[in-house]
């Protein structure tokens, strides 16, 4: 079988069964295992994707996503081009199983899907709490981007011990005002700004901003980053962005003192 992924999250997702064998291109931000997608032929951004090229690596198989706007235009362009695909749209924790467990299906890696899902499982533990410390995760600095109740950083919170302000909030992600993100006076931020390297993450953003001046997170020191591989991408790493996050709400409830 030949494979295309479009999305980071599909590539963790195929390697991490271990058919990474089946892969025959990728898109260009797929950065990880980097010994695998290392060699392989980029078929352009996932928002942008090149259909010639797909097409010319005669996949049996794209893997597409609609986890942000703009994905659904490479689904229309699979499908008019007839190329076979599946586009999964995470949106919970639970989605994200479900995801694993199709396109281990699809792959015919029903097993390795099964170990894995019970894997992140046994990893991804609720904590349990007092009350629960309210961290806003950033999307994205200006404007504001957060996750709504329909993230699966909602439910790895929870998870972690703490609470998404914006759990009730029935969207997949949002923007604030400034007089939102006053009113929320989140007890910590975490920067993970999508489309970003790590190493350009800039706590001194979030530490400037007038609408948080004189609120919890800053007054704490509270402010956190953790990397978008671990939080904005529906797969295997989304372990690592819980741990991240246990970690986030060990040091509120630590500074609370």
């Amino acid at each position: 079988m030949r494979v295309v992924s479009l999305a980071c999250s599909n590539t963790e997702i195929v390697c991490a069964l271990g058919a990474a064998e089946l892969l025959v291109g990728v898109d260009d931000h797929s950065d990880y295992p980097a010994e695998v997608v290392g060699r392989l032929p980029r078929v352009g951004p996932d928002l942008s994707v090149d259909i010639d090229r797909i097409a010319a690596l005669k996949p049996d198989l794209v893997l597409a996503s609609l986890t942000v706007p703009g994905h659904e235009r490479n689904v229309a362009a699979l499908a008019a081009r007839g190329l076979p695909f599946i586009a999964p749209e995470p949106r919970r924790l639970l989605d994200v199983y479900d995801d694993i467990h199709l396109i281990g299906r699809a792959l015919e890696r029903s097993a390795e899907a099964d170990a894995l899902v019970q894997s992140m499982q046994a990893d991804i533990t609720p904590e349990l709490g007092g009350e629960l410390p309210s961290v806003l995760v950033e999307w994205w600095p200006k404007p504001v981007i957060a996750p709504g109740r329909e993230s699966w950083v909602t439910d790895l919170l929870r998870a972690a011990g703490g609470r998404n302000p914006l759990a009730e909030r029935d969207v997949k992600s949002t923007p604030l005002s400034d007089d939102e993100l006053r009113a929320l006076d989140p007890e910590a931020v975490v920067i993970c700004w999508c489309g970003v390297r790590f190493e350009k993450y800039r706590p001194d953003v979030v530490q400037r901003r007038p609408a948080l001046q004189g609120g919890t997170a800053l007054r704490r020191g509270n402010v956190f980053c953790i990397p978008e591989a671990y939080l904005g991408r529906p797969g295997p790493r989304l372990v690592e962005g819980f741990r991240a996050l246990s970690a986030v709400v060990r040091s509120c409830l630590e500074r609370r003192g």
